[in-house]
């Protein structure tokens, strides 16, 4: 059994930024990644968007190159699931018996695609957007002429795989359960310029109904059954509702949490010398209100991993970094900062029609939020405004020829 200083679980964004960072700030111990995936650590936001439309191989995905993990003396071991954790022994134990005994554990592993539960959901053609397979799998489908394809779940990867499809020339329909797309995380402005988006470039919207079951041609999937007893016939399905965090090996080990696993400031969890970041780490968000919450964005897991190494490197570091998203989707940016879980107060810059306008979520007169489509410049101001808590005119504000960065009151 080999010994190092670190182990990090899991090659996302999560997991190689804490091994970027530690090299960074002069970490001179082992450093061992090991991960279920069988890639070199790579970029998860394109696989739904260039990737998967075929307009960037995968070659051009990696976080760093081969040849990078190995000058920085970063052992990679991949194919290799960890399953348990002796938090006394400060061992870790993959599926195959091997067995790394660590100095600290970094746990990066992320989530897996929540799939349905519905009769039928083990059919063939139905398939999460998670990992290069995902996709490499989606593709193989559309290449022996899948024509017609029911897109399940009206968040960010469910919008972002209809719009490629639709881009690709498939005939796309997206069902959501909710009466709207990104109802968690948008405001109806936001939700109402987006399906309208989608429906001119032909994606079939189905709104406020749910999935009873898949239906079978054989083995494979021939078409959904709604909950309002529509039947649609579909050569594919692609489920985009959400991760289920990956942390049963942690939690058995004695770390905390319900929605994840629960982290303090320096991201460590209630188990001596395990750390957790990204997707599967519930953390108290500044930004929220204080509210315990994942966040389940590059941003999270890379600055979260800064900390991490930091704090392994002996300096002082807080995880406290301010949220930000975006989503590409046909010709249209949407850019993101903060989160609108909390506010009373919306305001529109812009027109919608002209898809280039921004919406200001504000709370007792300060921004804490922002949505902005086609309009790099407000996302830009947007976020130094956000960080400095300062106070708006809100008359200013709501006129969109006046900088975003000029509507502070005085």
């Amino acid at each position: 059994m080999k010994m190092y200083d670190v182990v990090i679980v899991g090659t996302g964004h999560g997991g190689a930024q804490a091994a970027i960072s530690l090299r960074q700030f002069g970490f001179e111990g082992s450093i061992l990644m090991v991960s279920r995936d069988t890639e070199l650590p790579y970029e998860r936001p394109p696989l739904s968007k260039d990737y998967l439309a075929g307009e960037k191989p995968f070659e051009r995905l990696l976080i760093r190159p081969a040849e990078f993990w190995e000058s920085k003396n970063i052992e990679i071991k991949l194919g290799c699931d960890i399953v348990s954790i002796d938090a006394e022994s400060h061992v870790a134990s993959s599926a195959d018996g091997t067995q790394f005994a660590y100095g600290s554990l970094v746990w990066a592993a992320g989530g897996e695609p929540r799939m349905l539960s519905c009769p039928g959901a083990d059919l063939q053609g139905v398939h999460g957007v998670r990992s290069r397979a995902d996709v490499d799998h989606i593709a193989a489908i559309l290449r022996s002429g899948a024509n017609r394809v029911v897109v399940i779940g009206g968040g960010y990867i469910g919008l972002e795989a209809a719009a490629v499809l639709r881009k690709m020339g498939r005939e796309v329909i997206l069902v959501e359960a909710l009466p709207r797309v990104l109802s968690r995380v948008a405001d109806e402005t936001i939700s109402d310029f987006v399906q309208s988006m989608h429906a001119e470039q032909g994606v079939d919207l189905r709104l406020g109904v749910g999935v009873k079951r898949l239906i079978g041609d054989g083995s494979s999937v021939a078409g959904v059954e709604l909950t309002d007893g529509t039947e649609i016939p579909a050569n594919m399905v692609i489920v985009g509702i959400g991760i289920i965090p990956s942390v049963e090996p942690v939690k058995r080990a004695g770390a905390s949490g319900e929605n994840g696993v629960n982290v303090d400031k320096q991201c460590r969890t209630s188990v001596v010398d395990i750390f957790a970041i990204g997707d599967c780490a519930c953390h108290a968000n500044s930004w929220a209100g204080g509210a315990h919450l994942r966040v389940e964005s590059v941003q999270n897991a890379s600055d979260m991993a800064t900390t991490v190494a930091r704090v392994l490197c002996g300096q002082d570091a807080a995880y406290d970094a301010l949220p930000w998203f975006w989503s590409n989707q046909y010709d249209c940016r949407l850019q993101t900062a903060g989160l609108s879980v909390d506010y009373d107060q919306t305001v529109l810059r812009g027109s919608t029609a002209e898809a280039k306008f921004s919406l200001v979520y504000c709370k007792d007169g300060r921004i804490v939020a922002i949505d902005c489509i086609n309009n790099t410049k407000d996302y830009v101001q947007a976020r130094k405004l956000i960080e400095s808590s300062a106070k708006i005119d809100p008359v200013r504000l709501a006129d969109a020829s006046i900088p975003l960065k000029e509507s502070v009151s005085h």
